[in-house]
C-alpha cells in the first residue's frame, strides 16, 4: 500500500515563561502549606489561582513576592533562578502585587500612595508637583474619579483598592498579582479594573488573578491554576472547564456531587421569623451627618434581614451606627423592647449587639495574637473574677469555638495571621458568638473566602437564626442576600428606598431597586456571578 505523505505539524511559536515555580513546598510551625506545587506563567495572559481558604494561594503569593522564603523547590523569573528575601527584592525584579486588603497609608493624599518610596526628586528633595502631576495622568488612565490630593484614609474601600491598584501598575512590572482586587468594587470600578488587567497582558505583563467569584475568573482569565490542600491539581487554559469542573477540582468532589448539592449555597430560603412576633431589634429615624437620613428596620427573632445597596449606600454605615461605632445625629435602637444607648459600642456589647466589620484586617484580627487570644478578647470581663481572668475558663471557651466553627489551625497558640482567610474570618465570627449576642450584625462575613468556607459560614448563619438569633446581613453579592434572607432592606444614597420580601425578593427585583426603581436592570454585573454560576458553587 502506498504510504501516506508525512505532513510536518504546524510548529507555533510558544512564549518563554515569565515566572515557573516547580515543587515549591513552604511549611508554618509543623504544617504544610505547600507541598511540591507547580506554577508557570506566560507573558500576556491572565491566570487564575484558584482554591479553597487554606488551599495555600496566599502563602504562594508570598513567597513569590519575597515575604516568604520557601523550604524547598526552585522559582525562575525570565529563566533565572531567583530567591527573594524581602518584597523589596520582587518589586525591583518586576513583581507588583494588588492585595485584598488594602496596605496603604490612610492619613497621605492619594499621590503620595501611589509613589511612596519611589518619589520623583530634585535637588535632593521630593518632587511634590510631579509626584501630584503624574498621579494625576496616571489615575486618568486608569479611568480612577479620584482627587489625587484628598486624603486616602477619607475615600471609600473601593476607592483605595483603585488607588492601590494604581500604585501596582506605576512600576515597570513584569509580573502583576490580584488577589481579590475587586472585592470592594462597584459593578463600573469591576468593568475599570478588567480593562485594566487586559491592557497590561497586552504589552506582555503576565498577571495572576485571585478570585472567590466564578464570573469573573471565566470572563478574564486566559489560564487557570487549582491549588488544594497545598498542592496543585490541576493546571490549564480556563477555556477546558466549565464551572462545575472547576469547583469539584477545587472541593475534590466528584462533578456528580457538586451537581447534586442544590441550586444555591444557602439552600431553601428561612422563611422564619413570623409576622406577629416581637422584634428583638427595633431601629428608627437613624441619621449621620452627610451619609445615613432616618433609616428605619426591625429584626424578629431567627430572622435574616439583609441590607442591600451598592457602594456607598450606607449599609455599612448603618450598622456601625447602630452598633454605636459611629456619631449619629439621631437614632432610636433598642433590644427586645429595651432602648441602647447609640455612641456607645461597650453599652451596645452589653445589650446583646455584636458586629463583625467588612474589614477584618484594620478593625478586626490582631495579627502577632494567637488565634486563642483573638477568640477571647471580647469575652474577657465576663471571664475574669475579681479582676483575675482564668486561664483555664479561656481555654474552654476557645475550644469550643475552634471545634464548633472548624478553625483550622495547628494550635489555639498559632498566630492568627497565618491562617487562611476563611480560617480568620471564623476567628471574628468566633470572637463575637463568644459574647452570648442576641443580635448579629454581619458586614461582607464572605467576602473574599473561598466557596468551601462561605459555604460553611452560610451554614452557621442558618443555624444561628434557627436558634432565634436576630441577624443582619450585608453582602455585595446580590444572590446571597436573595438566597439568604428573609427580607432586604434596599438603602440608597443613605435612604431606605425599598423593602423586599416573600414572593417579591428575587435577584430581579433587588436589581430594579438597586437602580431606583422601575423595570429589572437586566443580569447581574460581572462582579455578581449570575444564579446559573451560584448552582455550580455546590
Amino acid at each position: 500500500m502506498p504510504q501516506s505523505p508525512v505532513v510536518d505539524p504546524v510548529v507555533r511559536p510558544v512564549a518563554e515563561p515569565v515566572v515557573e515555580v516547580a515543587g515549591l513546598t513552604k511549611s508554618f510551625g509543623g504544617v504544610h502549606a505547600l507541598r511540591g506545587v507547580d506554577l508557570t506563567l506566560l507573558p500576556g495572559r491572565i491566570h487564575a489561582l484558584v482554591g479553597e481558604n487554606g488551599a495555600g494561594k496566599s502563602t504562594l503569593i508570598k513567597v513569590l513576592t519575597g515575604v516568604h522564603t520557601a523550604d524547598a523547590g526552585t522559582l525562575r523569573l525570565g529563566g533565572e533562578p531567583i530567591a527573594f528575601t524581602r518584597p523589596a527584592d520582587a518589586q525591583a525584579a518586576g513583581i507588583s502585587t494588588v492585595y485584598q486588603e488594602v496596605n496603604l497609608v490612610p492619613l497621605l493624599s492619594v499621590a503620595q500612595n501611589v509613589f511612596l518610596g519611589r518619589e520623583p526628586r530634585r535637588f535632593g528633595l521630593v518632587d511634590t508637583g510631579a509626584v501630584r502631576r503624574r498621579a494625576r495622568e496616571l489615575v486618568a488612565r486608569l479611568g480612577i474619579d479620584v482627587d489625587v490630593d484628598a486624603q486616602l484614609g477619607r475615600l471609600g474601600l473601593g476607592v483605595q483598592q483603585m488607588v492601590a491598584l494604581a500604585r501596582a501598575v506605576s512600576v515597570d512590572a513584569r509580573v502583576v498579582i490580584m488577589d481579590e482586587p475587586t472585592s470592594s468594587l462597584e459593578p463600573r470600578e469591576v468593568e475599570t479594573l478588567f480593562g485594566v488587567a487586559r491592557t497590561l497582558a497586552a504589552s506582555g505583563v503576565a498577571i495572576v488573578f485571585v478570585s472567590h467569584r466564578l464570573g469573573e475568573l471565566f470572563a478574564l482569565c486566559d489560564d487557570v491554576t487549582v491549588l488544594r490542600d497545598g498542592r496543585t491539581v490541576h493546571a490549564g487554559p480556563m477555556a477546558e472547564l466549565d464551572r462545575v469542573g472547576l469547583v469539584s477540582r477545587m472541593l475534590g468532589r466528584a462533578v456528580e456531587d457538586v451537581q447534586r448539592r442544590g441550586a444555591t449555597e444557602f439552600g431553601e430560603s428561612h422563611a422564619r421569623g413570623g409576622a406577629g412576633v416581637q422584634p428583638v431589634l427595633e431601629v428608627s429615624g437613624v441619621s449621620v451627618r452627610n451619609r445615613l437620613h432616618d433609616v428605619s428596620f426591625s429584626v424578629r427573632p431567627g430572622e435574616v434581614v439583609g441590607l442591600g445597596g451598592l457602594l456607598g449606600s450606607g449599609r455599612s454605615e448603618t450598622v456601625k451606627a447602630v452598633y454605636g461605632d459611629l456619631p449619629t445625629t439621631a437614632a432610636a435602637v433598642s433590644v427586645e423592647g429595651r432602648p441602647v444607648r447609640t455612641g456607645s459600642v461597650s453599652k451596645a456589647l452589653a445589650a446583646g449587639l455584636a458586629l463583625l466589620s467588612e474589614d477584618r484586617k484594620a478593625e478586626g484580627i490582631i495579627p502577632d495574637l494567637s488565634v486563642r487570644d483573638n477568640i477571647a478578647l471580647a469575652v474577657l470581663p465576663r471571664l475574669s473574677r475579681a479582676g483575675v481572668v482564668s486561664d483555664a475558663r479561656i481555654d474552654a471557651v476557645v475550644e469550643v469555638f475552634v471545634r464548633r466553627l472548624q478553625i483550622k489551625a495547628s494550635s489555639p497558640r498559632q498566630k492568627v495571621r497565618e491562617l487562611s482567610g476563611g480560617n480568620q474570618q471564623k476567628v471574628l465570627l468566633a470572637r463575637w458568638l463568644a459574647t452570648e449576642p442576641k443580635v448579629f450584625l454581619l458586614d461582607e462575613p464572605t467576602r473574599g473566602i473561598d466557596v468551601g468556607a462561605k459555604r460553611e459560614v452560610q451554614s452557621l448563619i442558618d443555624e444561628l437564626a434557627a436558634q432565634g438569633l436576630a441577624v443582619v446581613l450585608i453582602s455585595s453579592e446580590m444572590e446571597e442576600l436573595v438566597e439568604g434572607s428573609d427580607r432586604v432592606v434596599v438603602l440608597r444614597d443613605g435612604h431606605v428606598g425599598a423593602e423586599l420580601d416573600g414572593d417579591g425578593l428575587t435577584t430581579s427585583a433587588l436589581l430594579s431597586a438597586l437602580a431606583g426603581g422601575g423595570q429589572p436592570v437586566g443580569e447581574p454585573p460581572v462582579g455578581n456571578p449570575p444564579a446559573a454560576e451560584v448552582a455550580s458553587r455546590g
